[in-house]
């Protein structure tokens, strides 16, 4: 057994409680309690087309039943594709992970119960998947045998091969022979025909089931295809890590699952020769998102997450993590995570540290990250907390939010980053994964075209934290060394300037935006609010007014401002106020959308302008005791702003020229 030695699976197997095994038998009892079923044909497609299209959530999957498919919302039945095909590759998934967890039940337990199923199930794969036809046509992704996509094939292929490991030396030599020719070179010379020349987690993940193949079976060709080729594991590591650490894709959920993907080659590599170990990108990724965990306790949906995945659980990345890099913040995070849960989990058996002793809780921070794009500030007494992202343009699972706002009152998400939902449903494209949606400038209403933003200036003190970042649309675009598909339009956002200078003051935000919009086309601004509308007088009713992807909003009021304060109810907590302040007349736009999941609801407020040089100042006031009382734009580069504080006036001017705030 390659995993772990003689000396190693005694100790673990002396730690073992009983409640261990016991969720490994509960997390496979489908596999264990029926006859071993693998797809006789390519039929096995995506599990993310497992969703229903109407509320965005996942469909109960029935290991009995691979016809109907229901909704847990309200329990309507879907048949056919594409959910006949998810419901194979979910099954793939299902028997992958039995051979891993069942395989280290046979190492825990010599029962041969668990070593005759993983065989089973390894032997029957092994006779199939030589004749599975290569299939696939998901966008972004490269194709499969045994499913729909290569990295679903590498998913498959390295719980296939660590539950191999697990059982090698207790079987023949004729299975050994069939599972290592028929399955698991099978698999990795199909993932090197099509493994991808780009950056990207799939490439991570093909790597490392390469690797991990490579190393189970003695083939340095494999291994060195993973690990030192143009985009293996080093290429990645040192291209894809950018700045201070963030995986370029700018999802904590991608970045967290290409770290997962390098990990479980290095927890069996790291004794080799062929360690990822020293890389200093690997340290930095393992470390960076603590830094931006929200007032809420989790992380920002950024990009493409969906629902559920901004949890901080990542217990596979932290135990190890922290037995191979023994820094506080790790620490932190796991005592954090089992603050919610017991340890009893395999990562904390198989690799985590025998004790750990209690420390400072892991806390939500200010920190400012100018490579890879992202500010946060928090107030730990109010536990108020703002996120503004102007990082680079992502690649694949980018949502084209430029200078995107994320604020948090009191520890609840209150301007939120929606993140998404499982990309084979409707709302995925045709709504989440859109400029409009956030919290941010949309022209045209047309997806940001790529851009890197440029922070101008950042100044913190006592008395305030001050961000100016701009997205100028004149600068050449950038240059992602990853496949995309062009969702944008690079016509309409033709020579916009798009600035943002956010001066937090703890218990309220000042937001500022200046665009020059030299075509006078059509502008957006968009602020999210997790509420509902308290509408006054001023706001009439109309039809929606907008023709693309938030066609969708419903119950839309509208006036004509150039100032203008609004409430929003807000359930369990006091009201939220704003105030919005524009250089010249404009429409604003009051409406409800969907919240994700799509079962709840939103309020959008859009300022919609055609002005060449569009200015607004937003008070966001997150204690309720803020309020603007005047703005004055006195010249192009200058802006006075009169604040009330908990009953004190301040007057503030704003240089555009120098991005200083001065007192006057």
């Amino acid at each position: 057994m390659l995993q772990f030695d003689e000396k190693e699976i005694n100790e673990i197997r002396q730690r073992t409680t009983l409640a261990i095994i016991n969720k490994l038998v509960k997390d496979n009892e489908v596999i264990l309690t029926s006859d071993t079923l693998v797809p006789p044909d390519a039929r096995a497609t995506w599990n993310l087309y497992y969703y229903c299209p109407e509320h965005g959530v996942r469909l109960i999957w029935d290991r009995h039943n691979d016809k109907e498919h229901r909704c847990p919302v309200d329990g309507k039945v879907f048949r056919g594709e594409p959910y006949d095909g998810a419901w194979w590759r979910w099954l793939n998934d299902l028997n992958s992970k039995a051979c891993y967890e069942l395989g280290l039940l046979w190492q825990l337990t010599q029962e041969p119960k668990y070593l005759n199923k993983v065989k089973d199930i390894l032997l029957k794969y092994a006779i199939n998947y030589p004749h599975y036809e290569v299939h696939g046509d998901i966008p972004y992704n490269g194709p499969g045998k045994a499913n729909a996509q290569t990295l679903c094939e590498a998913n498959c292929h390295l719980n296939f091969a660590r539950g191999y490991d697990f059982i090698r030396d207790d079987i023949q030599s004729f299975e050994r022979e069939k599972i290592e020719e028929s399955l698991l070179r099978e698999g990795a010379e199909f993932l090197i025909a099509h493994r991808s020349p780009q950056l990207h987690n799939h490439e991570i993940r093909i790597n490392a089931a390469v690797g991990v193949i490579g190393l189970l079976l003695g083939d340095e060709r494999y291994i060195n295809f993973a690990l030192i080729s143009d985009y293996g594991l080093h290429y990645q590591l040192n291209h894809g890590a950018i700045g201070e650490g963030m995986w370029f894709e700018g999802s904590i959920h991608y970045h967290y699952y290409a770290l997962q993907s390098l990990l479980i080659y290095e927890k069996i590599a790291y004794k080799t020769p062929y360690s990822v170990g020293a890389n200093p990108n690997l340290l930095k990724m393992i470390k960076l998102p603590l830094d931006l965990i929200m007032s809420n306790g989790r992380f920002p949906r950024l990009n493409d997450c969906i629902a559920g995945q901004e949890q901080v659980i990542q217990s596979e990345v932290f135990e190890f993590g922290y037995r191979e890099y023994p820094f506080t913040i790790l620490h932190q995070a796991l005592q954090y995570i089992y603050s919610f849960e017991d340890r009893h989990n395999l990562e904390a058996l198989l690799y985590g540290v025998d004790i750990l002793k209690p420390v400072d809780s892991l806390k939500c921070q200010s920190s400012h990250k100018p490579y890879s794009g992202y500010t946060s500030e928090f107030n730990e007494e109010r536990n108020h907390f703002m996120l503004v992202k102007h990082a680079p343009f992502g690649g694949e699972h980018d949502h084209y939010d430029r200078l995107n706002l994320v604020l948090c009152r009191n520890g609840k998400e209150i301007i939120p980053d929606l993140g998404t939902t499982g990309y084979g449903a409707e709302l995925h494209y045709n709504y989440y994964k859109n400029s409009a949606t956030h919290n941010t400038l949309t022209v045209d209403e047309c997806n940001q075209s790529p851009n890197t933003p440029e922070v101008l200036y950042y100044d913190k003190n006592d008395s305030y934290t001050l961000l100016d970042v701009v997205a100028d649309w004149n600068s050449p675009p950038p240059e992602v060394d990853s496949h995309v598909i062009n969702q944008w339009n690079n016509e309409a956002y033709k020579g916009i300037v798009y600035r943002r200078t956010f001066i937090w003051f703890g218990d309220c935000v000042l937001d500022l935006t200046k665009v020059h919009n030299p075509e006078k086309r059509r502008l957006d601004m968009t602020y999210i609010v997790r509420g509902s509308h308290c509408h006054d007088e001023s706001f009439i009713p109309t039809i929606n007014p907008f023709s693309k992807v938030l066609a969708r909003l419903e119950n839309c009021f509208q006036n004509s401002f150039d100032e203008q304060a609004l409430r929003y109810q807000i359930e369990g907590e006091s009201e939220f106020n704003q105030q919005i302040f524009v250089n010249q007349k404009s429409l604003m736009y009051l409406c409800s959308g969907l919240d994700n999941p799509a079962t709840s609801k939103v309020a959008y407020t859009v300022v919609r302008s055609q002005s060449e040089q569009f200015n607004s100042v937003v008070l966001h006031d997150l204690d309720g005791g803020a309020k603007v009382k005047s703005v004055s734009w006195v010249s192009d580069v200058l802006v006075e702003i009169e604040l009330c504080r908990n009953g004190v006036n301040s007057r503030y001017q704003y240089n555009y020229s120098t991005s200083k705030l001065a007192f006057v």
